[in-house]
């Protein structure tokens, strides 16, 4: 279990970096094209800005774009024992606790650092498990907030949205931009085109292969901190054979949540930021036969 966290934070890191290649190859394709490095420094100041604004305000942002309630203990004492044991447990801070109105079974975890981290679950995830999957489900939030997962998330929501921006800057240059006098090489033209077309497509790939790997840390972390992943594996069985998509579908927030809330027939659910849940439940298995 161990070393299955340990290779998974190697992993996303990596992956991580490829962002950074991202955003640098975009800058320097704009600086060949129009002969100047300044374009190259600004891909990865505006880059730098705009992630670190979605840092601070995306939590934020995701918790109003899902319709999400802060509650007290006397609110639904349950689900706040709940976190507060696995907080005790954990020897983390005491998260803010969130619910959503939605028969939809579900849970999702944000925030930039434990010290301001949030934990939410659905209605239907509260009528839907029992004691010892409920424990599971924020077991495997609080392991989100406790591998600093979300703060992880924030920064690539932030990156992927980043080069967004500047391909749609790109694309703008490219046509309403330069110089008539010069004569750009039209080879960096092609590959500034090409950039800004694949360029947001490249970084939603990373994106969920960042994500899909951190939901798989969260699963051995929740497993580790219940001692029991065959309540966990449950949970996601019910939520297999039972959920529903999310109410309100968002994509911009789909990778937060516990289970895809955008299963169904919506494409964007061809490119989901989750893992199989059949694997999540196998693995969790293995790892309760090993234990």
């Amino acid at each position: 279990m161990y070393s299955e966290i340990a290779a998974n934070k190697r992993k996303t890191w990596a992956i991580m970096a490829i962002f950074l290649v991202i955003l640098g190859a975009l800058g320097w394709i704009v600086s060949n094209l129009y002969n100047s490095p300044m374009f190259l420094y600004l891909a990865f100041i505006v880059g730098g800005v705009y992630a670190l604004i979605q840092y601070f305000m995306a939590a934020k942002l995701a918790l109003a774009m899902n319709g999400a309630k802060e509650i007290a203990k006397k609110d639904d004492p349950r689900l706040y024992r709940t976190v507060e044991n696995l907080s005790i447990t954990l020897g983390m801070p005491m998260p803010k606790v969130y619910v959503i109105d939605d028969p939809a079974p579900n849970a999702f975890a944000t925030g930039r650092d434990p010290q301001h981290a949030v934990v939410c679950a659905t209605t239907g995830l509260l009528a839907m498990m029992d004691d010892t999957e409920l424990e599971a489900v924020m077991a495997h939030e609080m392991g989100h907030v406790k591998n600093f997962d979300i703060r992880v998330m924030m920064i690539v929501f932030g990156l992927v949205s980043a080069i967004g921006l500047i391909a749609d800057i790109i694309m703008h240059l490219m046509w309403f931009g330069g110089d008539e006098e010069e004569s750009p090489n039209p080879v960096f033209i092609v590959l500034g085109i090409v950039a800004a077309i694949l360029a947001p497509f490249v970084a939603l790939l990373v994106q969920m292969a960042v994500s899909r790997r951190r939901e798989y840390l969260a699963d051995s972390t929740g497993a580790m901190t219940t001692r029991y992943p065959e309540g966990l594996a449950r949970a996601l069985e019910k939520i297999r054979d039972h959920g529903a998509p999310m109410r309100r579908q968002n994509t911009a927030t789909a990778h937060l949540f516990f289970a895809n809330p955008l299963r169904g027939k919506s494409l964007a659910s061809l490119f989901s930021t989750h893992p199989p849940v059949e694997e999540r439940i196998r693995r969790l298995r293995q790892m309760d036969s090993h234990a």
